[in-house]
């Protein structure tokens, strides 16, 4: 995921609602989101590479999304895939503050990242360039591929846009809306991430139009205080237009599984 978009327990209604843009070379092979057959209670997409996943949900209620840290010096080319930490995530049942503590262990091992996660009770975020997470109290959140809430262009004004679009749920165009923002960030406001000025103005939006890397899919979960979830993704080809579009609805168990 290069952005994700979450409001915990700020709605009434949906004490959970989610947002993601995936952004990925497209010749990277990806499976639309759906019931893991090795995994049953898992709902996501796959990317069919390394076999884990960028974001997904599980019956319980368990929630995980993944997004890259943009450093070009600080890669690790033979590092495992952090397809897997989203998997761990979601089909480990520990409490938020168990897993932090996994993951301040093994973080160092993989290129760095940043998750978010809930476990149905509590919302968390580990970030691996400082190495260390915490829990989250209610609010709106954005993250791309820097810290939790940097202040990047299209951080803060999809932030925005979804704390606006909260008012028109249970109705998903508001939030299909904002992450179809191909607008760019003004020259002088792009990040400086160690990538060339093309690249940077290019991955500054919130949809990325690119030939070869871009914008592939699009999420928006919806958890309602009823426990009721809502799961919708759109995939999209490389001129930006739709390529197909998932939905599922399930229930969680019950209330001690809700967020």
């Amino acid at each position: 995921m290069c952005l994700i978009l979450l409001a915990w327990r700020v709605h009434p209604e949906y004490p959970l609602v989610l947002a993601a843009n995936r952004d990925e070379f497209r010749d990277r092979p990806t499976e639309a989101a759906q019931w893991w057959l090795d995994r049953p209670t898992l709902l996501a997409g796959r990317d069919l590479q390394a076999r884990g996943t960028w974001l997904g949900i599980t019956r319980a209620g368990r929630l995980a999304a993944l997004t890259n840290y943009r450093d070009p010096q600080r890669a690790k080319p033979n590092a495992p895939s952090r397809g897997r930490l989203v998997v761990d995530a979601l089909m480990q049942e520990v409490a938020v503050a168990e897993h932090l503590d996994q993951l301040r262990r093994i973080s160092p091992a993989y290129a760095d990242f940043n998750l978010i996660w809930t476990d149905g009770h509590e919302l968390g975020v580990f970030e691996s360039v400082p190495g260390d997470g915490r829990t989250l109290p209610p609010g709106v959140y954005g993250l791309s591929n820097h810290l939790l809430d940097t202040p990047w262009p299209k951080v803060e004004r999809a932030k925005s846009r979804l704390a606006e679009a909260l008012s028109s749920l249970p109705q998903d165009e508001r939030l299909l809306e904002l992450l179809r923002d191909d607008q760019p960030a003004a020259d002088e406001q792009l990040p400086r991430t160690g990538v060339s000025v093309e690249w940077e103005r290019l991955l500054s939006s919130a949809f990325i139009r690119g030939p070869t890397y871009g914008t592939v899919s699009s999420t928006v979960i919806r958890l309602g205080a009823d426990g009721a979830v809502h799961f919708r993704e759109w995939r999209w080809q490389q001129d930006g237009t739709l390529g197909g579009e998932v939905s599922y609805r399930f229930q969680l168990p019950g209330p001690d599984a809700r967020a």
